[in-house]
C-alpha cells in the first residue's frame, strides 16, 4: 500500500526520485500513465494487470468507455527504477502533467500520483466537500 506525501524535483534528464518508501513495492520497474485531474499515475505491474482486466470488459459500444481506455493505455509506459531510485519520465507525460521542476509524489493506496507542485497546491486550494 502506498501512503504519504513527498516533495522533490525533476532533473534536467526528466528523471524523478521515487521515494524510498515506495521503491520496495515497485521493485525495479512499474507502469506510469496519464491520471485524472492532471497528474500521473504509477502502478506496480501486478496492479496494472488487475486494472487492465477490468478495462478489457468495458463494452466497446460505450463511447465513454472507449475514450477512457484509449486515454489510459495510450499514455502508458513501462519505466525502470535505477539503483539510485530514479525513474525517467517520458516527455509526453511531463507535458501532460505540466511538470517543470518541483513535484509532489503522493501514495494513494494502490497507486502513486505524481503532481507538479503548482497543480497539487491548486488542487488542494479548491473547496472539496467531503460530506
Amino acid at each position: 500500500m502506498f501512503i504519504g506525501e513527498y516533495n522533490h524535483t525533476i532533473d534536467l534528464k526528466n528523471r524523478i526520485i521515487i521515494p524510498s518508501k515506495f521503491r520496495d513495492e515497485l521493485k525495479n520497474s512499474c507502469i506510469i500513465t496519464k491520471g485524472l485531474d492532471g497528474c500521473l499515475y504509477i502502478y506496480t505491474k501486478d496492479e496494472w494487470n488487475k486494472i487492465e482486466d477490468k478495462l478489457k470488459i468495458l463494452p466497446l459500444t460505450n463511447k465513454e468507455a472507449r475514450a477512457f481506455t484509449r486515454f489510459f493505455f495510450a499514455g502508458a509506459a513501462e519505466i525502470e527504477i535505477d539503483k539510485q531510485g530514479r525513474a525517467l519520465i517520458p516527455q509526453n507525460l511531463i507535458e501532460y502533467a505540466q511538470i517543470k521542476k518541483d513535484i509532489v509524489s503522493i501514495g494513494v493506496s494502490t497507486r502513486i500520483e505524481i503532481w507538479s507542485k503548482e497543480k497539487w497546491e491548486e488542487y488542494n486550494n479548491t473547496d472539496v466537500d467531503f460530506e
